[in-house]
């Protein structure tokens, strides 16, 4: 039996358009979907959401955004690290997800980070927040200094090689479910 086509789903919590983060989490969504068989990406950069996420009615880019993430077999979350950990706009989207709301996805945390002493923070605070959403989370989360940003298609390349495996036995022992 043919596996459709996975929905990976990029979602940058950089509030800078057009971010190096951006760049960084495209590269690691098409590395590791070009390894688990035919997938359609989508790519919710929150830049463009942030005002959409504080307003007190929501709008329709916000609502559209969180049904992606609802409804995404692979989660590539990306964000740079600010003062330790990812970004309060990470945060501020995440935050409005019912519990258990990613049940259904492999989350795969990246971070882009200035200084390597901040390294565990993908592990520390972005995989325990996608965890308490109820993502699986079956690799370590990809780190990249600012200084290896150059070299991130190489790097996420290597990075992809050992995540795809586990990613495609996450996804095919849902099929064999379904």
């Amino acid at each position: 039996m043919t596996r459709s086509a996975a929905r990976v789903v990029v979602l940058v919590g950089n509030p800078r358009p057009r971010s190096r983060t951006r760049a960084v989490a495209v590269l690691a969504a098409e590395a590791v979907g070009g390894r688990i068989g035919p997938a359609d990406q989508e790519i919710i950069d929150l830049s463009a959401l942030a005002v959409g996420l504080g307003s007190s009615s929501v709008p329709a880019a916000v609502e559209k955004a969180e049904q992606a993430v609802l409804a995404a077999d692979v989660l590539v979350v990306a964000s740079p690290t600010y003062k330790g950990t990812y970004t309060g706009l990470l945060k501020t989207f995440l935050d409005r997800l019912p519990g258990a709301a990613l049940a259904s996805a492999a989350a795969l945390p990246l971070m882009v980070m200035g200084n390597a002493r901040h390294a565990l923070a993908v592990e520390v605070h972005l995989r325990a927040v996608l965890v308490e959403l109820g993502a699986f989370v079956p690799t370590p989360g990809a780190v990249l200094l600012e200084e290896q940003v150059e070299r991130a298609g190489e790097i996420l390349d290597g990075w992809a090689g050992r995540v795809a495996p586990q990613v495609t036995a996450v996804l095919g022992g849902r099929s064999a479910v379904a």
